[in-house]
């Protein structure tokens, strides 16, 4: 009979980049749950130390800082990388695009660098929906052509060319999991969306509703989708954060296989139709303000989940939307408290 102990001790280190942000610690959150030693690199500028927890260890540093990587991977015998930190405000990268091109390309190059150097065997990617760019058709699917609409996608989609090739020419496999909208809260309120003025639409609108905003902007209503307003598909972040836990799986399992796959439900909701259930979750109503497009923002990005569904025994348990909603707002209350406590 195997013992806990042993269970732990037989799974390898995970290098989580990025991993006091957002999407980044919920990953840390779901890999300890399943008992994977974790380590934490993030240098901060928007993630926050109370997210990572106690138990895990957290350097305070950039991934673009090659020694303090390698003294990582070599202190913690680290075997696996999971690569989220960057920087993600699409209208941001339209009006400052080499600020992009360094935080999320060149800065991962030195990443994989250094997992190369290291002899690091599996790297799993924060990719996007932005590097479908305008889609063809919906909902898209991987194969779907690449054509990215601002510097965000193209960012991304220079990294996941990185990695292409650096598993075609090193002892690395990687899968690059395509996110489309990421939204929601940890169930038990450990983590969540804590960025100061973030730009997510149902962060935004769970603030508002707890009067941390005034209204809520909705930019543009001339799209083509059935009421004007864009379409995305919201996935909960700790469904998201079981499938990276269930890709590194998989990449273990057969390391001459890489993946990239994208992570939807294969549902869109328009941002009033997500207005309309933050109002109906919360039993009150936001006031909205109509503006202008933002720049780079397509009308609709919905997700084919085909092949992540065939490739990993993943089973969303919260696609919902007014769940999300909950854990969304659940957290933004707790965010209250974390910040009066402070």
């Amino acid at each position: 009979m195997t013992t806990h102990s042993e269970t732990q001790s037989a799974k390898p280190c995970v290098l989580v980049t990025g991993g006091a942000g957002y999407i980044g610690s919920h990953a840390v959150l779901a890999l300890s749950d399943a008992d994977w030693p974790v380590v934490v690199i993030d240098n901060l500028t928007t993630g926050f130390r109370f997210a990572v927890p106690d138990h895990v260890p957290l350097y305070e540093g950039d991934i673009e800082d090659g020694a303090l990587v390698a003294e990582i991977f070599a202190k913690h015998d680290c075997k696996a990388v999971m690569h989220f930190a960057g920087s993600i405000i699409v209208p941001e990268s339209v009006e400052n695009p080499l600020k992009y091109y360094h935080n999320n390309t060149v800065k991962s190059r030195a990443l994989i660098e250094a997992a190369v150097k290291a002899g690091v065997p599996h790297f799993i990617f924060s990719s996007t929906a932005a590097t479908y760019g305008e889609p063809e058709s919906s909902p898209i699917t991987e194969d779907s052509h690449k054509a990215p609409i601002n510097p965000y996608g193209w960012s991304k989609l220079m990294t996941e060319q990185m990695l292409g090739d650096t598993a075609k020419a090193h002892a690395m496999n990687f899968c690059a999991l395509r996110y489309f909208n990421v939204a929601g809260a940890d169930p038990r309120a450990r983590s969540g969306q804590s960025t100061a003025g973030a730009t997510h639409l149902i962060k935004v609108a769970v603030e508002a509703a707890l009067g941390k905003r005034s209204h809520v902007s909705v930019f543009g209503t001339d799209y083509d989708t059935p009421d004007g307003t864009g379409v995305r598909d919201y996935i909960h972040v700790s469904d998201l954060a079981a499938a990276h836990v269930l890709a590194l799986e998989a990449l273990i399992e057969q390391p001459e296989r890489s993946l990239t796959m994208n992570c939807g439900y294969g549902r869109g909701f328009s941002v009033l139709e997500v207005l309309d259930a933050v109002d109906r979750v919360t039993n009150m109503q936001i006031d909205r303000h109509i503006e202008g497009r933002r720049a780079g923002d397509p009308d609709s990005l919905v997700s084919d989940p085909s092949r992540i569904r065939a490739a990993l025994p993943w089973e969303p348990k919260h696609a919902d939307l007014d769940t999300i909603i909950a854990h969304a707002l659940a957290w933004e209350r707790k965010l209250t408290e974390i910040r009066e406590n402070t």
